[in-house]
């Protein structure tokens, strides 16, 4: 997920596994977003290009 290991599921820090889930949150969606948007800026180059 792009996050060092243990960064909320470490024991040391805690965390229930709501906790944790809480905690992440929506983190994913931002390196979904970067992907998706580098697929279609890729696509519409190509395009452009042809």
């Amino acid at each position: 997920m792009g996050l060092p290991a243990g960064h909320v599921t470490a024991p040391e820090i805690g965390l229930t596994r709501n906790q944790q889930l809480k905690a992440l949150g929506n983190g994913v969606v931002r390196q979904q977003g970067a992907v998706a948007l580098r697929l279609l800026l890729e696509r519409a180059t190509a395009t452009e290009a042809a």
